[in-house]
C-alpha cells in the first residue's frame, strides 16, 4: 500500500513558475513508476508527465514539453514536478499516481495503482 500527497498548487499569474511535490509513504517507493495528471472542470484526466522508477527515463504531454519538469528523489520518497512558463491553460486539479507494472502505458490512468488527492493550480491571465 503506498499513500500520496501533493502540495504547492496555488493562483499563478501566467508566466510564472510553481513546484507541486508528491510525498509517498508505504513500502518501497522506489520500485514504483510515478506520473503527474491533471484535470480541468468538465474534462478527462490527462497525462501530464511520467518518471521511472530510478529517474533515468522521463515522459511527457506535448503541451508541457519545455515548460515542466518531473524529477525524484527516492532517498525522501518525493516526486515533483517544476512547472515554469504557466499558462491559463494549465488550470486544474493535479493528481500524483505510482504504478509499479505500467510498461509503456506510462501515460494512461489506468495503469497506475495509487492516487494522490490532488492540489488546484490555478493560472491567471
Amino acid at each position: 500500500q503506498v499513500q500520496l500527497v501533493e502540495s504547492g498548487g496555488g493562483l499563478v499569474q501566467a508566466g510564472g513558475s510553481l513546484r507541486l511535490s508528491c510525498v509517498a509513504s508505504g513500502r518501497a517507493f522506489s520500485r514504483y513508476s510515478m506520473g503527474w495528471f491533471r484535470q480541468a472542470p468538465g474534462k478527462e484526466r490527462e497525462f501530464v508527465a511520467h518518471i521511472t522508477w530510478s529517474g533515468g527515463l522521463t515522459n511527457y504531454a506535448d503541451s508541457v514539453k519545455g515548460r515542466f519538469t518531473i524529477s525524484r528523489d527516492n532517498a525522501k520518497n518525493t516526486v515533483y514536478l517544476q512547472m515554469n512558463s504557466l499558462k491559463p491553460e494549465d488550470t486544474a486539479v493535479y493528481y500524483c499516481a505510482a504504478g509499479m507494472n505500467i510498461g509503456t502505458y506510462w501515460y494512461s490512468p489506468r495503469v497506475y495503482d495509487y492516487w494522490g488527492q490532488g492540489t488546484q493550480v490555478t493560472v491567471s491571465s
